[in-house]
């Protein structure tokens, strides 16, 4: 039986407490600081989520002998010509300003050099030393700054709050607000707003191997999907090349040795320990992640995998102490695992990191849909094909700070509050509740099956054959977790409840991806096919697009608009 729904009203409403989330709090409420602003999240705000589990750092072009233009040339170009050439250019421009606003107005502190400039890091796929951090533990230092300038401000928090489903305005007017449920008491909410911002983040956590944190299970894109919105790229799935690799049993195995380690002159070796990165690309281990994620990949397909089957990291030739100072958060990480990172060898295999696909969004963070807004790794088309190590966090902040700029323009022009679709409010509370009081049957066993389904047949490496197959699998996991249940005895932090909702959004966030790796009959960035192996045609490229209609999804594709640059051409040209 579902309970009364409890009604909230916000003027902006905003799911997700990442740098997207709480950079659009503060813009919003700098903006229009008599706005009501709210920000609900499935956990606490500023300890959840993948923003503040960022440890490299932050892409910007500061240092003399860099640009803009070089920047957005090497977004471009490891995105393989897939990018939103506008949005990406917003990047590479944007976070100049962002980045001052972190140190000036927010009070981030990030490493200097003896003269007291910025040090800058080398990451992998870019052509200058561009990565700004702190220490290799850049992610906490931006959301605590964040977070306390948050909770200054008068900005409403809803903790412990997932959201369910958007719910459309009942005269088509677009969205009315969200479905929440308060995971402390079981109770829907519903929260009406003039301005909704999808900033939950996007986290591949149905695959064997995964970074994010747990919480994670792409609620957003899942919503979006299920309101009948476009996603672009989905097929885009990256993979990180060196994920902690513990063994059985840990929920470390999968957390990230960040790239700043092979940006420094680490080395991947195999059992026998060889390096073998050379094999493959001529920039060795500081190759973009998609390629390191292969060729580690096909050394481990080859024999060479080490005892718990990776490969390995070594770092001791640059120096223990050196190795210690400079990534000190690596070396404790790693010790508490069993390894010595400073003088010995770690086991990594690639890790299922970022999504570069998501919703469909325009330059001021708007959708489809009226009053919905995104930014974020709930979006696509910044990052195209492949996502810069660093340009992660960059994105987050620069495109919240718009969208929370645009939120507050909107709703100063005084828009009421819409009234909600009766039959959608309906449908989304039966979908959520109805699940409660049926056998719980064995969603370990469904999330297992998930994770080797996408691990081994949606992967780094992919095939005709191991995407129909895929597809098979997926399909019959979403019948099995639809006839899944959850008890009903308490409703307060239903863990098992819980679950099944994430496993439902994962499955069929899944079936998008697997849909659009099969649409896509070549090989470009993070997507490679084995049975198409090259490249198609850069000047005539195309965008793939899924949709859910009538529970089905459609696929289909676009053409690229090169709006700034075509390829074979470069912006460098006219830079004195």
């Amino acid at each position: 039986m579902t309970p009364a729904v409890a009604i909230r009203e916000t003027d902006v409403l905003i799911l997700g407490s990442g740098g997207a989330g709480l950079f659009a709090a503060l813009h919003t409420k700098k903006a229009a600081p008599d706005l009501d602003v709210t920000v609900a999240v499935k956990g606490l705000i500023g300890k959840c989520g993948c923003t503040r589990m960022v440890q490299g750092g932050y892409n910007v072009a500061l240092a003399p002998g860099d640009s803009v233009e070089r920047h957005f040339m090497d977004t471009v170009e490891g995105g393989k010509w897939l990018n939103d050439q506008d949005l990406a250019w917003t990047l590479v421009t944007e976070a100049q300003v962002r980045i001052r606003e972190l140190e000036t107005e927010l009070g981030c502190f990030f490493d200097r050099n003896p003269d007291g400039s910025v040090h800058q890091k080398a990451f992998a796929g870019q052509t200058f030393d561009r990565t700004v951090h702190k220490g290799d533990l850049t992610g906490i230092e931006i959301i605590n700054r964040l977070m306390e300038q948050v909770w200054r401000r008068d900005v409403n928090r809803m903790e412990d709050h997932r959201a369910l489903d958007l719910i459309p305005a009942a005269d088509g007017s677009g969205l009315a607000g969200v479905l929440m449920l308060d995971m402390r008491t079981g109770v829907p909410v519903l929260v009406k707003a003039r301005a909704v911002l999808l900033a939950t983040g996007g986290g591949p956590t149905m695959y064997k191997y995964h970074t994010p944190s747990g919480d994670k299970s792409c609620d957003g894109l899942a919503m979006a999907l299920r309101a009948g919105l476009a996603l672009r790229d989905m097929e885009m799935v990256q993979f990180h090349p060196t994920g902690l690799l513990a063994g059985p049993g840990t929920r470390m195995t999968g957390t990230v040795l960040e790239e700043g380690l092979r940006g420094a002159g680490g080395w991947l070796t195999d059992r026998t320990g060889a390096r073998f990165m050379h094999l493959y690309d001529l920039r060795g281990e500081r190759a973009t992640r998609d390629i390191v994620s292969r060729s580690v990949m096909r050394r481990i397909r080859d024999g060479y995998a080490t005892a718990h089957g990776g490969v390995h990291i070594e770092m001791g030739h640059l120096g223990p102490d050196h190795v210690r100072k400079t990534f000190k958060g690596m070396v404790e990480r790693c010790a508490d695992c069993g390894f010595d990172l400073a003088g010995g060898r770690v086991e990594v295999i690639p890790t299922a990191h970022y999504m570069m696909g998501g919703v469909v969004f325009g330059g001021n963070c708007g959708t489809a849909m009226p009053r919905l807004y995104a930014a974020g790794e709930d979006t696509g088309g910044v990052h195209g094909a492949n996502r810069l190590g660093g340009n992660g966090v960059a994105n987050s902040t620069v495109f919240g700070g718009i969208a929370g700029d645009a939120m507050a323009r909107e709703v100063e022009r005084g828009r009421a509050l819409a009234d909600p679709d009766p039959a959608a409010m309906e449908h989304a509370l039966e979908r959520a509740f109805s699940p409660l009081g049926r056998d719980a049957r064995d969603l370990p066993a469904i999330r297992e099956a998930l994770y080797e389904a996408m691990w081994d047949d949606v992967g780094i490496l992919r095939t005709a054959q191991g995407l129909k197959r895929a597809q098979e699998t997926l399909g019959s996991l979403g019948d099995a977790v639809s006839r899944a249940g959850a008890p009903d005895g308490d409703r307060r932090y239903n863990l098992t409840w819980m679950d099944r909702l994430n496993l439902e959004n994962l499955v069929l966030v899944s079936q998008a991806i697997t849909a659009a790796a099969l649409a896509r009959e070549d090989s470009r960035g993070a997507h490679f096919r084995e049975d198409f192996p090259e490249t198609s045609d850069l000047d005539t490229s195309r965008y793939t697009l899924v949709r859910q209609e009538a529970g089905r999804l459609d696929i289909s594709t676009a053409a690229v608009a090169f709006t700034r640059v075509a390829p074979g051409q470069s912006l460098l040209k006219d830079v004195a």
